[in-house]
């Protein structure tokens, strides 16, 4: 069975340094890129973090600082993966929560001003989670009757990802064979940012999602208080919250120009 695309979508995984997006880097990205007319293309990269890759990390992925030490940084690479990706939507295994918010910072860390507002996401853990409750490697054992060997290498992730969901479509009725479906059914809370900041409210403005301020309008908390904004761009959030940020306060000054 083949996906029904009305476009491409790049199903893809990461091995990364750790699990904070505004401060933890990509060690290794496996991309594939499944087209419409059911022609795919794979590509891998080991990358060089330019940070220490924390013992315990490695112990999980099995890549270490000397493995890495001669690979490119993702600055390099990145416009390579931004060509891939830039017509596609994208796929992955708890790729919503954690995989497309890291890989926005390092696109963005890397000068290239990425958005994926137009951009369907389909999360396999997320349908996994709701039909079955378990882990990737049971996943693949239990939509594919197989065992996942080589678990946490980039590769292998993704291409397990890629045959449960398929394996998910076929099993399911429930589950129509459309990326539009696929997302909406994959998604938590709707937000604006990738990180879990800034959610929409019923009436789909902009409320933040954590902190004092939480449940109030982000356009009324940065009028009313202007320091908490610098703060926030100061502070250790993610790149792309802050670009989020920025567009709603530049939004509500053009608003008043006109």
């Amino acid at each position: 069975m083949e996906l029904k695309l009305d476009k491409p979508i790049c199903f893809f995984d990461l091995e990364t340094t750790g699990t904070n997006i505004a401060t933890d880097r990509i060690v290794e990205i496996s991309i594939l890129k499944v087209f419409p007319n059911g022609n795919k293309e794979s590509n891998t990269w080991r990358v060089n973090p330019q940070i220490p890759i924390p013992p315990f990390v490695t112990t999980i992925h099995g890549i270490t600082d000397a493995m890495v030490a001669n690979e490119p940084t993702f600055k390099e690479i990145a416009p390579k993966i931004y060509a891939l990706i830039k017509d596609a939507d994208l796929g992955g295994f708890n790729s919503n929560r954690f995989d497309i918010p890291l890989l926005a910072e390092e696109l963005l860390r890397a000068g290239i001003d990425v958005d994926f507002k137009n951009t369907l996401s389909v999360d396999v853990q997320t349908i996994f989670h709701k039909m079955e409750k378990r882990t990737l490697e049971a996943a693949y054992k239990f939509y594919c009757n197989a065992d996942l060997n080589d678990a946490h290498s980039a590769e292998a992730d993704t291409n397990a990802t890629f045959e449960v969901l398929k394996a998910q479509i076929k099993r399911y009725e429930e589950l129509e064979n459309s990326t539009k479906f696929l997302a909406q059914f994959s998604e938590h809370k709707k937000f604006a940012d990738f990180a879990g900041y800034i959610e929409y409210d019923k009436n789909g403005e902009e409320v933040f999602a954590f902190g004092k301020h939480r449940g109030n309008k982000v356009v009324e908390v940065l009028e009313n208080e202007p320091g908490y904004f610098g703060w926030l761009l100061n502070a250790d959030f993610p790149l792309y919250t802050k670009k989020i940020l920025t567009s709603i306060k530049l939004r509500k000054l053009n608003n008043k120009l006109n």
